[in-house]
């Protein structure tokens, strides 16, 4: 079956490991994914309902608007992306912009912009509150224009929340399967990307999560899949689950011999 890409770039997104969730993730009802990020379980799934949550404003805005207006919003974003705006000064003054911007609308469209633009389409921002990552320097910029079509006619399956895991896993009730792709366990000081978002997700907040799990699996039979690294602390926080463990890439890495196969763990609680 042909998989769908999402249309933003997103750092540890799980297209290349699609089939291999799907694979795993029980049926039901409803599909609430706490930590949606870019959307590629949910565009390759089909469930009835879909509650899609994120701690990012900016990523939920987007999706909302796409939802509810998405030729317009191509319309208009399709402006932005132009030779004269794939320069280094031209992206500086629209992150700058982006940043000094209270308007939704506007942000959405910047948004677009900066994922297709910026270094490795890194979402990060400053504890300011402010989008730092820097100039990608690519020589030709893709409008992902049918992506977007599709996560529009999608998303009218689903509804968006701005929020933490805790209360979005809460709305969970029986006939729902939640999917936790929570920032993962670095495997180096190097590696770590946790504080994608001003408030960072440590290890305390990963055990967390896995206690949170575990507790709504049992008390209202609610499956829930989590997928993380395979290391000695995910092995132990995970240790009530059913552990699968999957091979992937690396999908980001300063140096090319970053990009090898490394090991991931699909945690079960049901």
């Amino acid at each position: 079956m042909k998989k769908s890409r999402a249309f933003l770039k997103w750092a540890g997104g799980k297209y290349t490991l699609i089939d291999k969730i799907t694979q795993y993730l029980p049926k039901g009802d409803t599909l609430i994914e706490p930590f949606v990020g870019a959307g590629s379980v949910f565009l390759n799934t089909h469930y009835d309902r879909y509650i899609l949550a994120d701690i990012n404003r900016d990523l939920i805005s987007l999706f909302t608007i796409i939802k509810s207006t998405p030729q317009k919003f191509i319309n208009d974003a399709k402006l932005l992306f132009t030779p004269q705006n794939n320069q280094e000064q031209a992206f500086y003054q629209f992150r700058e912009l982006f940043n000094q911007s209270h308007d939704n609308y506007e942000r959405a469209l910047l948004f677009l912009y900066l994922n297709r633009h910026c270094y490795n389409g890194l979402c990060r921002y400053n504890s300011q509150g402010d989008f730092n990552v820097p100039f990608g320097r690519y020589q030709k910029i893709y409008f992902p224009e049918k992506e977007i079509l599709f996560f529009a006619e999608k998303a009218q399956k689903a509804k968006f929340i701005c929020g933490s895991y805790q209360t979005v896993m809460k709305k969970a009730v029986k006939g729902t399967v939640i999917y936790c792709d929570p920032p993962y366990e670095p495997l180096s000081t190097s590696s770590n990307f946790t504080a994608y978002y001003a408030n960072g997700f440590n290890n305390q907040e990963q055990q967390n999560l896995a206690l949170l799990a575990e507790k709504i699996a049992a008390k209202y039979q609610v499956p829930i899949l989590i997928s993380n690294h395979d290391t000695t602390n995910t092995r132990e926080w995970y240790k009530k689950a059913i552990i699968h463990t999957v091979e992937t890439r690396r999908s980001i890495s300063c140096d090319g011999q970053g990009r090898k196969k490394i090991d991931e763990l699909l945690a079960l609680y049901q």
